[in-house]
Protein backbone atom coordinates (compact mmCIF):
# COMPACT_ATOMS: atom_id res chain seq x y z
CA UNK A 1 0.00 0.00 0.00
CA UNK A 2 1.25 3.55 -0.60
CA UNK A 3 -0.39 6.63 0.65
CA UNK A 4 0.06 10.39 -1.11
CA UNK A 5 -0.50 12.68 0.70
CA UNK A 6 -1.30 17.05 -0.29
CA UNK A 7 -1.70 19.95 1.70
CA UNK A 8 -3.94 22.82 1.24
CA UNK A 9 -4.43 26.50 1.86
CA UNK A 10 -8.38 27.16 1.68
CA UNK A 11 -10.28 30.33 0.85
CA UNK A 12 -11.99 32.30 3.64
CA UNK A 13 -14.95 30.56 3.90
CA UNK A 14 -14.66 27.81 1.99
CA UNK A 15 -15.16 24.52 4.10
CA UNK A 16 -18.46 23.54 3.48
CA UNK A 17 -17.92 23.90 -0.71
CA UNK A 18 -14.49 22.44 -0.50
CA UNK A 19 -16.04 19.43 1.70
CA UNK A 20 -18.89 19.07 -1.12
CA UNK A 21 -16.34 19.02 -4.18
CA UNK A 22 -14.30 16.11 -2.57
CA UNK A 23 -17.68 14.42 -2.15
CA UNK A 24 -19.09 14.95 -5.06
CA UNK A 25 -16.42 15.22 -7.74
CA UNK A 26 -12.97 14.20 -6.70
CA UNK A 27 -13.83 10.95 -4.96
CA UNK A 28 -15.87 9.90 -8.18
CA UNK A 29 -12.75 10.88 -9.85
CA UNK A 30 -10.47 8.85 -7.46
CA UNK A 31 -12.32 5.87 -8.21
CA UNK A 32 -11.70 5.14 -11.60
CA UNK A 33 -8.19 5.44 -11.33
CA UNK A 34 -6.30 1.99 -10.88
CA UNK A 35 -5.09 0.93 -7.34
CA UNK A 36 -6.81 3.80 -5.63
CA UNK A 37 -8.18 2.41 -2.23
CA UNK A 38 -9.22 5.34 0.01
CA UNK A 39 -9.54 8.89 0.59
CA UNK A 40 -8.95 10.59 3.93
CA UNK A 41 -9.57 14.07 4.14
CA UNK A 42 -8.65 16.15 7.50
CA UNK A 43 -9.48 19.93 8.16
CA UNK A 44 -8.50 21.94 11.24
CA UNK A 45 -11.47 23.07 12.86
CA UNK A 46 -10.36 26.57 11.94
CA UNK A 47 -10.70 26.08 8.58
CA UNK A 48 -8.08 27.49 6.88
CA UNK A 49 -6.31 24.20 5.72
CA UNK A 50 -6.95 20.68 4.38
CA UNK A 51 -4.10 17.52 4.53
CA UNK A 52 -6.20 15.11 2.06
CA UNK A 53 -4.31 11.67 2.23
CA UNK A 54 -4.97 8.92 -0.71
CA UNK A 55 -4.35 5.36 -0.26
CA UNK A 56 -3.20 2.96 -3.68
CA UNK A 57 -2.48 -0.23 -4.17
CA UNK A 58 1.19 0.30 -5.69
CA UNK A 59 3.31 3.87 -5.72
CA UNK A 60 3.07 3.60 -9.82
CA UNK A 61 -0.66 3.50 -9.10
CA UNK A 62 -0.56 6.85 -7.53
CA UNK A 63 2.35 8.41 -9.77
CA UNK A 64 -0.12 8.01 -12.84
CA UNK A 65 -2.55 9.48 -10.80
CA UNK A 66 -0.48 12.77 -10.08
CA UNK A 67 0.32 12.78 -13.58
CA UNK A 68 -3.01 12.25 -15.38
CA UNK A 69 -6.22 12.88 -13.57
CA UNK A 70 -4.38 15.26 -10.80
CA UNK A 71 -3.94 18.60 -12.81
CA UNK A 72 -8.10 18.13 -13.50
CA UNK A 73 -8.82 18.09 -9.79
CA UNK A 74 -6.33 21.17 -9.43
CA UNK A 75 -8.45 22.91 -11.79
CA UNK A 76 -11.56 21.98 -9.87
CA UNK A 77 -10.01 22.77 -6.80
CA UNK A 78 -9.19 26.66 -7.97
CA UNK A 79 -12.24 27.71 -6.33
CA UNK A 80 -11.87 26.79 -3.08
CA UNK A 81 -7.94 26.69 -2.41
CA UNK A 82 -5.48 29.17 -2.59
Amino acid sequence: MFARTVRMQLKPNSVAEFTLLVEKEIIPLLRKQQGFTDEITFIPSDGKDAVAISLWEQKENAEAYSRGTYPEVLKAMAKVVE
